[in-house]
């Protein structure tokens, strides 16, 4: 690729103008509500969301705008048309509480939050800034903005474009977008993507998955968490496949109907979205799938076979997290490789870093490299690395050393590049002066008490966490859903698989509550697990209070 090129898909609004072009009269955008566009006209709708924003909704020095909506075409639009005035969108996680919305809004200084009244009178949230509703937005536009729009949309040749609308000042090192982390151990941090962080990440895309003109996206993960601002928003905005969207992963029904629709290639999903799909989704709905990726969580193997055999083609697990914009590694379909007879994909790891990248694995305490198939801390180079926390640089410090950012996982590399996330190092408890892993522990729960009962439900029904222990340094807590066999049972089990005794929670640590908590994104919300924990067996409490 010529560096001109390159440089064009890392500022990708400039990227965006000309896929627009190339798609002009062909199918581009729709979702579940019947929307339908093609580039001509998703350019013309762009063009004309920005003018009613320049003039209706927005202040001349306000740079982060917020936008609280569901993955569907007017969500597109907003987010297309924010880079284009020269704002900046902040996604705000629509699944958290009004508290820790409020705070995301105070860090990035956002005044308005672009919304839907529809959308939002289904949510429970109090909101401290200026609600800006798209309908009463979209009534004020007025036939210039139509004419103008279109005229730039399908005339204006893209050169003079780029000079109008200011894109040629932009440089790849500008911010993008701020993406709160998920807060799933702690506060949300304000994570700062540039143009070339996302950018880097579409590339990688566009070239690991050669992707074809003749591919349709499923864009069903929410634009505030990473994975779907770059990986179904602006892999859509910038590269040329169609994209199809809908609110919500967890509605299979809706999600099969789409994919039979508009005969989808490409989804990107989370392994406990995947399992309804599985359950609830006919063959004929996914036969044109050629590329299924799941991140966020690790991919069980049971799980991909069974999605494999059903459906004929295997889910592939890739890696990342925010601060990575946010893919660092990934497997690839055989199908999709530029040379079949080489090898993509590895099961039970999350493949090859991407291109541009690098990734080694160090002693936790030292800091040195371990070489190969040797478990250590897993760190990542590359353009995909943050510009760094909003207004935090203590934090951002904390995760960086020179170049390569902290990922906080524990991994191995093998010989062949693959890389296996062994667990998070911060899901890991010193007991005895000895480092116990609760993802660990918390599989070999599972496999006991899925077949005690085998169960329909589609999340984990528990989790593994720890409060601190005067005598022992940290106490192991099982948080549960109603379990199908007595803990004494289940600890038995346990003990019989050959774990270290310390990797063995006591019968009075084990926690019934009616649902665990999860994220939007589909993953175990551990802040939420770890004050469960605390507010029941932390300091202060009876140890013969537990309850299983």
């Amino acid at each position: 690729m010529a560096i001109s090129d390159f440089r064009q898909k890392v500022i990708l609004p400039r990227q965006f103008l000309r896929m627009c072009r190339r798609r002009l009269f062909k199918k581009k955008l729709a979702d579940s509500s019947g929307t339908e566009l093609t580039g001509g006209r998703l350019l013309a709708q762009v063009l004309a969301m920005r003018r009613l924003l320049d003039r209706e909704a927005l202040e001349k020095d306000e740079k982060h705008v917020a936008v609280l909506l569901p993955p569907s075409v007017p969500a597109v639009l907003v987010n297309a048309a924010l880079p284009l005035l020269g704002r900046v969108p902040v996604n705000l996680n629509y699944t958290t509480s009004s508290e820790t919305l409020n705070s995301c809004l105070s860090q990035v200084g956002a005044r308005h939050v672009l919304t839907s009244r529809r959308f939002l009178s289904q949510m429970y949230l109090s909101i401290d800034a200026h609600l800006v509703f798209l309908e009463d937005l979209l009534r004020k536009i007025t036939w210039k903005d139509r004419a103008v729009a279109g005229a730039h949309a399908y005339l204006t040749p893209v050169a003079i474009l780029e000079r109008w609308l200011g894109l040629l000042d932009l440089n790849s090192d500008d911010v993008l977008t701020i993406a709160f982390t998920a807060g799933s151990t702690g506060d949300p941090k304000g994570v700062m993507l540039s143009y070339r962080n996302i950018g880097s990440n579409v590339r990688a895309v566009e070239e690991l998955f050669r992707i074809k003109d003749t591919d349709v996206l499923l864009g069903i993960l929410p634009f505030f968490h990473s994975f779907g601002f770059t990986g179904t928003l602006w892999t859509v905005l910038s590269l040329d496949p169609k994209g199809v969207y809908h609110f919500t992963p967890l509605d299979a029904r809706k999600v099969g109907q789409l994919c039979l629709e508009h005969k989808v290639t490409i989804l990107l999903t989370a392994p406990t979205f995947l399992r309804a799909y599985l359950r609830r989704c006919d063959k004929k709905q996914f036969r044109t799938l050629e590329v299924v990726i799941v991140s966020a969580e690790k991919l069980p193997l049971n799980l991909a076979h069974a999605f494999r055999d059903k459906f004929g083609i295997e889910p592939v697990e890739a890696y990342g997290s925010t601060e990575l914009s946010p893919a660092a590694a990934t497997n690839v379909p055989k199908d999709r490789l530029l040379h079949p007879a080489s090898r993509g994909a590895k099961e039970g790891t999350v493949g090859r870093v991407l291109p541009g990248s690098r990734a080694k694995v160090v002693d936790s305490d030292l800091g040195k490299d371990v070489g190969i198939d040797h478990e250590g801390l897993l760190l990542i180079a590359g353009p995909n690395v943050m510009l760094g926390y909003l207004n935090q640089p203590e934090k951002t410090a904390a995760v960086m050393r020179g170049e390569w950012y902290v990922t906080g996982d524990m991994a191995r590399i093998d010989s062949d590049g693959f890389i296996t996330i062994t667990d998070r190092a911060s899901r890991f408890s010193k007991i005895g002066g000895e480092m116990v892993p609760h993802l660990k522990i918390e599989e070999s729960l599972q496999k006991i008490v899925s077949a005690g009962a085998p169960t329909e439900r589609d999340e984990p029904t528990l989790a593994v966490t720890a409060v601190p222990d005067c005598q022992r340094g940290e106490r192991l807590v099982v948080i549960h859903e109603p379990l199908p066999l007595p803990a004494e049972t289940v600890i038995e089990r346990l003990s019989a698989q050959g774990l270290p005794n310390l990797w063995i929670p006591s019968r009075d640590s084990f926690l019934e509550v009616p649902k665990l908590p999860m994220l939007g994104a589909g993953k175990l919300d551990l802040k939420a697990l770890k004050q469960l924990a605390v507010a029941r067996f932390g300091p202060g409490h009876d140890r013969s209070a537990g309850n299983g």
